[in-house]
């Protein structure tokens, strides 16, 4: 068989379903290949969407999305996607091609040195030297881009080892079980539990897992122990049980901070150095147990007393059973801090101002998305506003980026979770600037009959960097721009356009769009006026109050 053929049935071998991306001459034999295997190539209209779209492939299934790109300029697309997953702890595999290493008639034309620029974005970037060695490049790829942490690996295959005839099979995938966290370890943190008062449960990226969020969910609601998330750990335990006292939208000065401050001992689970942090340590203050498939990242705010390094969803069920005869905490102040919490996240849930306030427009989302529809958000300021007010019931059904952060990545994400997840409604949430960088996937997704609902937030303007610009006192200058007719382009590639006129029109259309199918897209307008003085003001000063 050609190298090519090897190649893919050594992909196939993997379990792979889907690559995405835009294969270029120097892919043509692995196109070929591709041709005849029950791989499905989802051809993207740029590359760094094919790459968002395998990142979060992986993201979901724990196994390794695959994207596609030729060299040079295909190649440099896919840097963004690769700092995007490995960042955001997303297996991905990037296959790029290459002129023939052996003999080449065009100079330097489109070369660069890709393996050596994708080093710093993956956790392993390799060219394929020979046809043979296949197998095992690619077994270790896929290896090392799922184990913990997970993130991007790239493979180069230049054309005349794509041509190569080989002789060869697939490397079969490894049994593996994760290391289980010492036994020592696990019972010191059992003592420091048992002697707490007042424990909480800082819940982060690494934890959201398969089994974690059931342990943690058996965890919580055996004891009554509340919890708090960061962004990435959001609905790995379902937010509305009484025992959930916010997400760490915020850097500071929120009421989720303030039941952080009135623990008196924190246990941190998936921490990840990537997200702000929820809290910072200090010297003889609140002690902290680290708990993670990693050791701690040691800094000058973050320096736990006690680790427990091994399988997440091992650990917490080595405690629960440790807590077995423990009575359920009493954690009266916490409950007294939610309560308020709680209070402020219904505000101006009904605000029927227009254009719409952020508040309503995640109150509308959420009371029309069933329990396991998914959101997904791209980057800008309304990603604060649904990480704080909108309530997950589940592990994966908001999916936002609180790592690279990377604009342009909502609607290819939410497209790869509509294939992953076929029949469970999926809308993206996207600002126009955001939208407009990817923009062209609207295509993709009609053409793969998709069926996905985008709502886009117009407010012309880069809303996150100008509200900072603002409250920098600077003057507002910049940042603003023009917009097309969102609906006119959206039916310009065969979907469905619909444009906001009220906030009481929002709910019904985001119900009609979803539940008819088919890409929709609805523009809907947008006003941030009051984001500084409820987010930088109004919240600071009536948590400090509690």
């Amino acid at each position: 068989m050609k190298a090519s053929d090897l190649l893919v049935a050594a992909l196939e071998n993997e379990g792979v379903e889907y690559i995405f991306g835009i294969p270029g001459e120097e892919n043509l034999d692995l196109l070929e290949s591709l041709a005849g295997s029950r791989i499905k190539l989802v051809l993207t209209r740029h590359e760094q969407a094919a790459g968002f779209m395998a990142a979060t492939y992986g993201r979901f299934t724990g196994k390794a999305g695959v994207c596609l790109s030729t060299l040079g300029p295909g190649a440099t697309n896919l840097v963004t996607a690769a700092a995007y997953a490995t960042l955001g702890g997303m297996p991905m595999l990037m296959l790029t091609g290459q002129k023939p290493i052996r003999s080449s008639k065009q100079g330097r034309f489109q070369i660069l040195d890709v393996v050596d620029m994708m080093q710093p974005v993956t956790k392993s970037s390799r060219q394929l030297l020979s046809g043979t060695g296949i197998p095992s490049r690619l077994r270790e790829a896929v290896r090392l881009a799922e184990e913990e942490k997970p993130g991007a690996t790239h493979l180069e295959l230049p054309e005349d080892i794509a041509q190569e005839e080989v002789d060869g099979i697939p490397i079969d995938p490894s049994q593996t079980r994760r290391p289980v966290p010492e036994e020592k370890a696990v019972r010191a943190a059992v003592e420091k539990l048992r002697a707490a008062k007042a424990p909480i449960l800082v819940i982060g990226a690494g934890a959201n897992r398969k089994l974690t969020s059931k342990m943690l969910t058996e965890l919580v609601d055996t004891f009554g122990i509340p919890f708090v998330t960061t962004q990435l750990g959001k609905g790995v335990v379902d937010e509305r049980s009484p025992h959930f006292m916010g997400c760490a939208a915020l850097s500071s000065g929120d009421f989720v901070h303030r039941a952080i401050d009135a623990a008196d001992l924190i246990v941190n689970i998936g921490h990840d150095v990537i997200e702000k942090p929820p809290f910072f340590m200090k010297p003889d203050g609140t002690e902290v147990v680290h708990i993670n498939f990693r050791s701690a990242e040691v800094d000058p705010v973050y320096f736990p007393q006690l680790e427990v390094v091994g399988d997440i969803a091992n650990a917490i069920w080595q405690i629960k059973t440790g807590l077995a005869d423990h009575p359920v905490f009493d954690c009266t102040r916490m409950r007294e801090i939610k309560r308020h919490h709680d209070a402020h996240l219904e505000e101006g849930a009904d605000d029927d101002r227009f254009p719409v306030y952020p508040q309503r427009l995640v109150a509308d989302v959420r009371r029309v998305l069933p329990s396991d529809g998914i959101v997904c958000l791209d980057n800008g300021i309304y990603k604060i506003w649904f990480a704080r007010n909108y309530l997950a019931h589940g592990p994966n059904t908001v999916i936002l980026d609180n790592a690279l952060a990377s604009m342009g990545a909502g609607l290819p994400s939410a497209m790869a979770a509509t294939l992953v997840n076929p029949g469970r409604r999926v809308l993206a949430v996207v600002g126009d600037g955001g939208f407009m960088m990817n923009s062209q996937e609207l295509e993709t997704a009609v053409r793969l009959g998709l069926d996905l609902t985008l709502l886009i937030l117009n407010d012309a303007a880069y809303g996150m960097i100008r509200w900072k610009q603002a409250d920098m006192g600077f003057r507002d200058y910049g940042l603003s721009y023009n917009n097309p007719d969102f609906v006119t382009y959206a039916r310009s590639y065969g979907a469905e356009g619909h444009r906001i006129a009220s906030a009481d029109a929002l709910a019904p259309t985001l119900e009609r769009c979803l539940a008819e199918g088919g890409v929709h897209v609805i523009d809907c307008p947008v006003d941030y006026s009051e984001n500084d003085r409820i987010l930088h003001h109004e919240i600071q000063d009536r948590s400090a109050e509690v």
